[in-house]
């Protein structure tokens, strides 16, 4: 069996051939595109460990490409420790904690005026469009312009079927949105507001080597705009489509979850094991790396599946199974290590606020199964429309 993740039949039913890989070549080799990946949990947890074997700083995706922009995601330390540092000191879990009022504002605002019987695509009414607004409210971006911004970073994301070109609308787009965060920071530094973005502007620390302070080049600031946008964003969109859909075909589960609100926070994790929307992280070696009497060379790319990693039954037992009631010990579809995603809890929240709402108001939505449509690319998986009846 070959694997190929810019394949879209893969892509879209993915867990079989992860159980093969696991059975049968945990450390796998595709020769043809020239990559390596691992699809254990314990081989996934240890490579996201070990940065000093598994780099980040060729990216995340498929491709080896060095972004121009000083990405925290595409780091390592101590780079990525002192980038890190300045950001949390103001991306603080007491400020997503306390932005709660305004991811359920947003959430029913999106769904106000709807009424059972009515028919939606959950992901242009509520999955993309939640999350971007919640983030441009947290940086500043004016309610003007959040569709542009959510609409170009859709489009930067798209890739297409058995490729590993960057298509045209993609760049095209990549180069609006990169436009459009440069005026918006340039703005804040000449007026700063009570926002996110002006906080991170004004965020320093004492620099360990020099003893001096730092701050945030301008370059790092329109990083974590772009990063905050994309992976903030589209991660939680697909989310919280694929979500919709699972508790759709669990319809017991999703009863509990209307009788019970309280138990969606467990449920949550249980989505993002089930059917996470990061399902590759990508990496590139340092030195040879050996498992299970195969080893990974020096300087080649590793993907680490965390879609297969959990369906692991030596770490999830029965892992097929979709069960709102069950503990999680260790998971990975946050990474873990220096690269645990910052955005966690506000991942979470949004996650859990979108099914408190619609849950209350359309306890019994169906899905138009048949016409569901996929998104088109290489890491993330999820829904680009999900058709509904409310």
């Amino acid at each position: 069996m070959q694997y190929d993740p810019t394949d879209w039949n893969t892509q879209i039913a993915p867990y079989e051939t992860y159980a093969w890989l696991r059975e049968h070549a945990p450390v796998y080799h595709n020769e043809a595109m020239d990559f390596w990946a691992l699809s254990r949990f314990e081989d996934v947890w240890d490579a996201h460990l070990d940065w000093e074997t598994f780099t980040s700083t060729w990216g995340q995706t498929l491709e080896k490409t060095a972004t121009p922009l000083p990405l925290m995601i595409s780091m390592d330390p101590p780079k990525h420790t002192r980038v890190r540092q300045l950001i949390s000191k103001v991306f603080t879990p007491r400020r997503v904690a306390e932005l709660e009022p305004t991811v359920r504002k947003i959430t029913r605002d999106r769904l106000a005026g709807l009424e059972p019987g009515d028919q939606i695509d959950l992901f242009e009414q509520l999955g993309s469009v939640m999350p971007m607004d919640v983030i441009s409210a947290m940086l500043g971006v004016p309610e003007a312009d959040r569709d542009d911004v959510r609409r170009w970073t859709n489009v930067f994301m798209h890739r297409e079927s058995n490729s590993l070109e960057i298509p045209a609308i993609a760049q095209e787009a990549s180069k609006k949105v990169l436009g459009y965060f440069v005026s918006f920071i340039q703005e804040r530094q000449a007026r700063p507001q009570d926002d996110l973005i002006s906080a991170l502007i004004g965020a320093e620390l004492r620099d360990d080597e020099t003893g001096g302070m730092t701050k945030l080049s301008f370059e790092e600031l329109l990083g974590f705009c772009l990063l905050l946008g994309s992976a903030g964003h589209e991660t939680t969109a697909r989310l919280i489509c694929n979500s919709a859909v699972t508790l759709f075909r669990h319809p017991d589960q999703r009863a509990e979850l209307v009788a019970d609100p309280t138990l969606l926070r467990n449920a949550v994790e249980e989505m993002l094991r089930f059917d996470p929307p990061s399902q590759v992280q990508g990496r590139w070696t340092t030195k040879p790396w050996t498992r299970h009497g195969v080893t990974i060379p020096e300087d080649v790319r590793v993907l680490l599946l965390t879609g297969a990693a959990h369906r692991d039954p030596s770490q999830f037992p029965d892992p097929d199974r979709f069960d709102i009631h069950r503990q999680l010990d260790r998971t990975v579809h946050f990474g873990q290590g220096h690269h645990l995603c910052l955005g966690k809890s506000l991942a979470r929240q949004e996650c859990r606020v979108a099914f408190e709402e619609i849950l209350a108001r359309f306890p019994d939505y169906e899905v138009d199964e048949a016409n569901l449509v996929w998104a088109h690319n290489n890491n993330v998986r999820g829904y680009a429309k999900v058709p509904m009846r409310l």
